[in-house]
């Protein structure tokens, strides 16, 4: 099968590689489209740690169940799928709790580190374990389908930040995750969505999935903005969904006394933090890990016309040329947010 491999970092080649072969458990999919995350993009250059040359990265798609493995029940070839990126053992201590993005031995397809590899669906075809799957519903397409991860993962932050009626919420970063969060945040019910990014174009977005105000921080303060419009309190939660130390003081220092900051960003292991400011003001900090059961909520979501998928959606592309795109995304080129690629038929 044709496969976009990273051979060496910074080094994406198209080519022949082995299908992938089967377990008893698993099944392998024909990918029909596949999101190129943030993760995938820092991964290309190393900084993560997290894509150990060789291997085949991607671990937001869907397409069609190809063949199943032998002791595989409930699932056929032909149907039509998504699956979670996290690859769990149902037996493990964590998942027997309901915390299965938490579990001892959890994998994330596309990943290659010191502790496992496992190839992704930047491929033709891809293979998971069947206890992953989730049917794509009526009229989700592909490419929606292809987009349920980042949409669950901003879902399950929403789900773990305690929200009131008429709630003000900051949210800091308006790419893919951010503006998922804001998606379904808007569905909670809150009063103001406050979106800040340093990009117009992704505030411009942002505005149309549901913030009610943005705010640029290269143009204004973001402290001195946040106040105005909550009558000098602060937020009552805000959502970090960059990772570098700016962004989370602005997601702290934007909230009011008694608010809760949700840490979605991954990208810097260690930075400062604001320790008196915190404790003194009663802040709750809480850290949201990828995603744990929210794929039914947001596949019926979107079957319901409820999320709109097309503001985030820049640009539909052929497998082929998933090299190109990738360096686009790493030197930000026209403010991207989501590019799918697709295996040619």
């Amino acid at each position: 099968m044709k496969a976009l491999v990273l051979e060496d970092y910074n080094k994406l080649i198209y080519k022949d590689v082995p299908d992938p072969q089967l377990n008893s458990d698993e099944v392998r999919i024909k990918v029909k489209a596949a999101g190129i995350c943030g993760s995938d993009v820092h991964g290309m250059d190393g900084s993560s740690g997290r894509r150990e040359p060789p291997v085949v990265m991607g671990h937001e798609a869907s397409g069609v169940i190809e063949e199943t493995g032998s002791a595989v029940k409930g699932w056929k070839k032909g149907e039509a799928v998504t699956f979670d990126s996290t690859v769990y053992k149902l037996d493990d201590w964590y998942t027997r709790r309901g915390f299965y993005n938490l579990s001892d031995e959890r994998k994330v397809l596309g990943v290659s580190c010191s502790d496992y590899k496992l190839d992704g669906a930047f491929a033709e075809y891809v293979k998971v374990p069947y206890h992953i799957l989730h049917k794509l519903p009526e009229g989700v397409s592909f490419t929606e389908a292809a987009m349920v991860e980042p949409l669950a993962v901003g879902a399950h932050a929403v789900e773990l930040t305690p929200l009131a009626l008429n709630d003000t919420a900051v949210v800091v970063g308006a790419g893919m995750i951010g503006l998922s969060i804001i998606q379904i945040a808007k569905e909670k019910g809150l009063g103001k969505i406050i979106a800040i990014d340093l990009a117009d174009k992704k505030l411009n977005i942002a505005t149309r999935v549901g913030a009610t105000h943005t705010i640029n921080p290269e143009k204004s303060s973001a402290k001195e903005e946040i106040l105005k419009l909550t009558n000098n309190r602060g937020a009552d939660v805000a959502f970090e969904a960059v990772g570098i130390g700016s962004t989370l003081q602005q997601a702290i220092t934007g909230v009011r006394r008694g608010a809760s900051v949700t840490l979605v960003g991954n990208v810097t292991p260690v930075t400062e933090f604001p320790m008196q400011f915190v404790v003194t003001r009663q802040i709750r900090i809480q850290g949201s890990c990828a995603l744990c059961g929210e794929y039914p909520a947001v596949l019926d979501m979107l079957s319901r016309k409820e999320i709109d998928i097309q503001p985030l959606l820049s640009v539909e592309a052929p497998l082929s040329e998933g090299a190109q795109w990738f360096y686009k995304l790493y030197n930000k080129e026209d403010d991207l947010v989501k590019v799918i690629l697709k295996p040619e038929e």
